[in-house]
């Protein structure tokens, strides 16, 4: 099957699209903000709206928006810098996007998201909740990091990040990452003019950072590497992604075609459950817990539980139900999970059977550590 017929294949069936719009195509520093590119953004996402869509923004900008308040001319360093030009800047931006989009009588909401609040079940489905409702109503999220509060512990780190994350919460079938170069290329194209677009990638788990860089724009975070981390969370929960240039006028249009536009990236193996993604890819891991050969492979291969008799040793401190990796014995990650007991219990009952964790700590929770259900292997 050549690629239009995979690209048509695949994105014939799309419907909800989480379209994720980064700082490099929305404002540089020698022009500022490029208000042409919010006008043709907002009517395209309008009219797919009108033809059944369900769309929800993931956009930066906030930064880009606030450094041209305060005319700063390169991005602020310190977290409390960054954290103010935000404030000033998503106002701003929330403004020109309500603006552009009542043009089409389009209404559209503000959501600012942190880590910490999808790292946590709660309030994960809370704001899965609301984007739901707000689809259900009609109305376009806007979501964007929360920069104002955000500081490193709690930081997704970029939008590109985020909106694959997104693509989870609210049950996408599709990512669009759209950024200032036409795809994934095969070197970086603001190096190597002679760079190639890659049309397909089938494999998105191959180490492909060799061939891509980081960013080198004062108005954005990220890069490609980013992208094709998005890319591969969005694959274990059998979405695809689309990687283009989001500066062209009707991009959006000829993705959903099916046309040769951008760099169309395969999800790859059985797919995630909502709840196992969620695991994998949300909470960050409060300790780690060290297995043995038996056990891993019991794991991996076999898609066993972790049970006491194979944990060698802990590291860190975390209370029943906290997430922690697993590691080998070379000490490689290879899977994380939800643990039954927390690490001064585990100090106890690590390497007995499981018959004899009452014996010794008096009660039992759970003949496993870690429930093959709340077990991802990475």
């Amino acid at each position: 099957m050549g690629n239009k017929d995979i690209r048509k294949k695949i994105l014939g069936k799309v419907r909800r699209i989480v379209v994720k719009v980064g700082s490099s195509i929305l404002a540089s520093v020698e022009k500022g903000l490029h208000y042409e590119v919010f006008s043709h953004l907002t009517k395209e996402i309008s009219d797919l709206k009108r033809q059944g869509y369900e769309i929800v923004l993931v956009s930066s900008g906030a930064i880009a928006a606030g450094m041209e308040k305060l005319g700063y001319k390169t991005r602020p360093q310190a977290i409390t810098q960054k954290q103010a030009t935000a404030a000033v800047g998503q106002t701003r931006l929330m403004n020109i996007y309500e603006n552009y989009f009542s043009h089409f009588q389009q209404m559209v909401a503000q959501v600012l998201l942190t880590h910490d609040d999808l790292s946590r079940r709660r309030r994960f489905l809370n704001a899965r909740n609301t984007l739901l409702t707000l689809l259900k109503l009609g109305i376009i999220p806007i979501i964007n990091e929360n920069d104002t509060v955000a500081v490193d512990e709690i930081k997704f780190g970029d939008n590109d990040n985020l909106s694959a994350l997104i693509t989870n919460l609210i049950g996408a079938d599709l990512l669009i990452i759209l950024t200032d170069i036409e795809g994934l290329c095969d070197s970086d194209p603001r190096v190597n003019p002679n760079a190639r677009c890659i049309p397909l990638v089938e494999e998105i788990d191959v180490d492909m950072g060799g061939i891509v860089g980081g960013t080198k724009s004062e108005t954005s975070v990220g890069g490609m590497i980013s992208k094709i981390q998005a890319a591969r969370k969005a694959s274990r929960f059998g979405i695809p992604t689309v990687v283009a240039r989001g500066t062209k006028e009707g991009v959006l249009h000829q993705i959903l075609k099916g046309k040769e536009i951008g760099t169309l990236i395969l999800p790859k193996g059985e797919a995630l459950s909502s709840r196992k993604h969620w695991i994998a890819f949300n909470p960050k891991p409060k300790g780690e817990v060290m297995v043995d050969d038996g056990a891993k492979k019991a794991i991996v291969q076999k898609g066993k539980s972790l049970l006491p008799s194979g944990v060698v040793k802990i590291r860190g401190s975390f209370d029943r139900g906290d997430l922690v990796t697993c590691q080998g014995p070379r000490g490689k990650q290879f899977a994380r999970g939800l643990v039954n007991y927390s690490a001064t219990e585990l100090e106890k009952i690590k390497g007995l059977r499981s018959d004899q964790i009452e014996s010794t700590l008096g009660y039992k929770y759970s003949d496993e550590v870690i429930h093959r259900d709340d077990l991802v292997v990475l």
